[in-house]
């Protein structure tokens, strides 16, 4: 993989939509994004507003109404022992932020096999000490990007375990850089991965995979696409 190639969007673009599952649905995605704006806007009050309750009330309506269609089994859909009841299985391999608030975003600026770097900016929802990002969604962000990384280079697998060593505080809602290096081991592959602001070293992340091609990946693990609508 190039240099060119190295965008998010690029690496995005040059996969199987459904390698390890189901790309999630365009609605999901921007509603994913606004309930992420939503929570740090909530975060932020200090006192009641009537708007909250009018959200309250009409979040309740949308749970009924979401929860008559969806399915009666809530386990994914993936694996040898799957039923047409379960939920369909989002692909968790690449950019689970763009789907799921609870994971952070960040965008790829370079990308090839056995090095990458891009960009991630905190919002309020992740906090954890005053105008700090908590120290677990550091973890789960260095686990997604290394990952992501792993899968698009074509070699991945389970995470055998990951390292964090948090050197300095990481600032919300600032424009912080990453970068990884990622080498076979004898039982895989690790990566380890650095969280920089204006050069200097806040935290690192340090992860020992299984490696499996993303062919072998699919095959043993996939998932079935989504039901005909009923």
């Amino acid at each position: 993989m190039t240099d060119d190639e190295g965008s998010t969007a690029a690496v995005a673009d040059s996969r199987p939509a459904s390698r390890f599952g189901v790309q999630p649905l365009q609605q999901t995605r921007e509603a994913a994004a606004t309930l992420r704006r939503l929570a740090g806007l909530l975060l932020s009050l200090e006192h009641e507003h009537p708007a909250v309750e009018a959200m309250i009330a009409q979040f309740g309506a949308w749970e009924e109404e979401l929860a008559s269609v969806a399915p009666a089994d809530p386990r994914p859909r993936f694996g040898p022992n799957q039923t047409a009841d379960q939920r369909v299985y989002l692909d968790h391999a690449y950019d689970i932020g763009s789907f799921n608030p609870s994971f952070p975003e960040y965008d790829f600026e370079r990308f090839d096999t056995e090095t990458a770097s891009g960009t991630v900016n905190f919002p309020i929802l992740y906090e954890g000490p005053p105008g700090l990002v908590h120290g677990g969604v550091l973890a789960a962000f260095f686990d997604c990007v290394i990952q992501h990384h792993n899968c698009a280079a074509g070699v991945a697998g389970k995470t055998r375990s990951l390292t964090i060593t948090y050197r300095r505080p990481t600032p919300l809602l600032t424009t912080l850089d990453f970068g990884i290096t990622r080498e076979p081991t004898d039982r895989g592959v690790r990566s380890t991965a650095r969280l920089l602001l204006g050069g200097e070293v806040l935290c690192t992340g340090e992860l020992d995979a299984v490696a499996r091609s993303v062919e072998e990946l699919a095959a043993r693990n996939a998932g079935n696409g989504r039901q005909e609508r009923r």
